[in-house]
């Protein structure tokens, strides 16, 4: 199909978070008309997706994490608590969160995330610049095929019942949109269960603690029955405090594999970033399981006894959260020693124990549910193993069979929930968008760790051969594998805030330049304009430091007027650059130098905004974005 409208299109799959972000980003840094197509199948994920969307989320369900760490904008700290504190329409919220003064340190309920997200998205369009617009469209992407320099996009009717996967399409027929770039950020896929398959159907399991029909079971649930909850990762805490909310006292069993509880995190508990000497150990050849296994434990005894000794202000229960993101620059050349069938096995088996060691639970969850795991409770009970089987009994209850280290048992419960139990090996994903992807060429599964699919350091899909795929990114979920061998993100990466944050921002700068450059044959120039700069040290250091730090903030800035001023002094700066910057060796046209320079100084500027060594107050800092709201570290 030919292109429709008369500007650049963008499309962007999936409206949750991650797209919700990247179309924020697209709005406030495009110069040029544009038109941004953000398309949802589920109009109730739309600003929210599974994490964050009202129906299946009840007000006592609140972040994993403090509302300090909640923005949406990584150079803007406190963002979400202002909004929460001054802005959200707080009509219809319940006691206490009618009246609830937000802090950095505090909890918040994670359904009003959805308002948020909406809410700036809606700012972000409203401040665009001439000619940039957005398009919510309903509807599934079910493939997407090469087209001249662009893509075409087939766009399905939504289902009429979103929470029945196998429901009938609304009517109408798909479409067929032509985009000049597509990003794909869809998000969690659902894992196959094969212990659930003879109750899929059963009234008393939920397949999705995170839906309208999860929700009100729980609701409808006697207080004195017997619940059984699949997992101990944070969306089983979830559960679990539900329902000790609402005064369930029937007995409630957390069936973990590993048997892991996650740690609390201090009331006054603030993320920072410490820096700790390379684990030389792990930088050895590898030889076999239990020999690397044994050096990650002595690097780690020796680097958390080293940090509770320099930091003595660090609380003991985040010492492990400290080191473990402290170590991830140090990783990614760690793990390229680690073969893939081993890599694999130690994500599967480890995952839970990672995620519990570089994240904690927030104390307003963890206040109702550390007292019901006490003996003297007991409400609460840990049964460590793995579940083989639910089938329905006689009674008409289910029956859990679990496999623990020693011996079989089996738990006749009146409610099951199951966690999310998100697949994240995508040769098993069933989706038809991601199976015609790989039908097609255009994506294969992350090779090195089952996980997610293969991209670019900037986002963009890979091909089997490892080749960009074309004008294909990739946002949020899909990227895990990446994150895990590229930066080192080892755990609880499927409601990784910060990465998302940082993926929008460089992927909305390289799809706006991957467009700037297809003009004027620019992209051909590029790298050869690039070689011929040499040092900027030894030409105009000063000016283009003065150039990124003025990108930066425009790039920062979601006020329009605010953002023509920084645009024309930017502009200003970097034609002065340019000029100074001028080399025979490889003669070009003025207009295109000054572009071509714009695109180096854009990719500096977007190192910055995402340069993750540092806490995100002080990024804000050191950028000169600080404002009033900011307290020091």
């Amino acid at each position: 199909m030919l292109r429709t409208a008369p500007c650049p299109r963008v499309l962007i799959v999936g409206a949750g978070l991650a797209g919700t972000a990247t179309a924020i980003r697209l709005l406030c840094f495009a110069r040029r008309p544009l038109e941004v197509v953000l398309v949802e199948r589920r109009a109730d994920y739309r600003s929210a997706g599974v994490a964050y969307h009202r129906d299946g989320n009840p007000w006592d369900h609140v972040f994993n994490i403090q509302a300090g760490r909640m923005s949406a904008f990584r150079e803007d700290v406190l963002d979400f608590v202002r909004w929460a504190n001054r802005e959200a329409d707080r009509g219809d919220w319940p006691a206490p969160w009618a009246d609830w003064e937000f802090t950095e340190h505090g909890p918040a309920p994670r359904r009003i995330f959805q308002d948020y997200l909406a809410e700036r998205l809606a700012y972000a369009r409203q401040e665009a610049s001439e000619g940039v617009v957005l398009v919510e469209a309903d509807g599934e992407v079910v493939d997407i095929a090469r087209c001249g320099a662009g893509l075409d996009v087939t766009v399905r009717p939504p289902v009429a019942d979103p929470e029945n996967p196998g429901g009938e399409a609304l009517p109408g027929t798909p479409s067929v949109l032509y985009a000049d770039h597509v990003v794909l950020a869809t998000g969690l896929e659902l894992r196959d269960m094969p212990f659930s398959t003879d109750v899929l159907g059963h009234a008393s399991f939920i397949r999705n603690p995170y839906s309208r029909t999860g929700i009100r079971t729980v609701e409808s649930l006697a207080p004195d029955a017997t619940v059984a909850i699949v997992g101990s990762v944070l969306s089983a805490y979830d559960s679990t405090a539900f329902l000790l909310r609402r005064g369930h006292s029937g007995p409630i069993h957390l069936i973990s594999r590993t048997g892991t509880i996650f740690r609390t995190y201090p009331e006054n508990h603030e993320h920072a970033v410490v820096q700790l000497p390379c684990p030389t150990s792990l930088l050895q050849p590898y030889q076999n399981r239990e020999e690397l296994i044994e050096r990650v434990r002595t690097e780690w005894t020796a680097a958390c006894a080293l940090v509770t000794k320099d930091h003595p202000d660090i609380s003991p229960e985040v010492v492990a959260e400290r080191v473990t993101k402290a170590w991830e620059p140090y990783l990614p050349e760690a793990i390229a020693l680690i073969p893939n069938p081993e890599l694999r096995n130690l994500l599967d088996e480890f995952s839970t124990l990672i995620a519990a060691l570089r994240v904690s639970a927030v104390h307003y969850t963890m206040s109702v549910i550390e007292p019901a795991m006490r003996p003297a409770d007991g409400t609460v009970k840990l049964v460590v193993g793995k579940v083989e089987n639910v089938a329905p009994a006689d009674s008409g209850r289910l029956v859990v069979t679990v496999a623990g280290p020693e011996t079989k048992q089996a738990i006749e419960a009146d409610l099951v929930i199951s966690n999310f139990g998100r697949e994240p090996d995508y040769d098993r994903v069933d989706h038809p968008l991601w199976r015609n992807l790989f039908q097609r060429g255009l994506a294969v599964p992350h090779r090195r760790t089952g996980r997610g699919v293969d991209v670019d350091g900037d986002g963009t899909l890979l091909t089997p051969d490892g080749e960009p795929s074309g004008p294909l990114s990739v946002v949020g979920v899909p990227r895990e594998g990446d994150e895990i061998v590229r930066n080192g993100r080892t755990g609880a990466f499927a409601f990784n805030l910060a990465a998302v944050k940082n993926q929008s921002i460089v992927v909305a700068a390289q799809v706006l330049e991957q467009i700037e450059l297809r003009e004027g044959d620019l992209a051909r120039h590029l790298e050869g304009y690039r070689k011929q700069l040499g040092t900027l040290e030894q030409t105009a250091a000063a000016g283009f430091e003065e150039a990124v730090v003025l990108k930066v903030r425009s790039m920062a800035m979601r006020a329009r007027s605010g953002r023509s001023s920084l645009d024309a002094e930017t502009g200003d700066r970097i034609r002065s650059v340019s000029a100074l910057c001028d080399t025979p060796a490889y003669p070009i046209d003025a207009s295109h130098r000054d572009r071509l320079m714009g695109v180096i100084v854009t990719r500096a500027a977007v190192r910055r905004l995402t340069d993750v060594s540092v806490t995100p107050r002080q990024l804000r800092r050191q950028l000169g974005l600080a404002n009033p709201d900011d307290t020091e570290d």
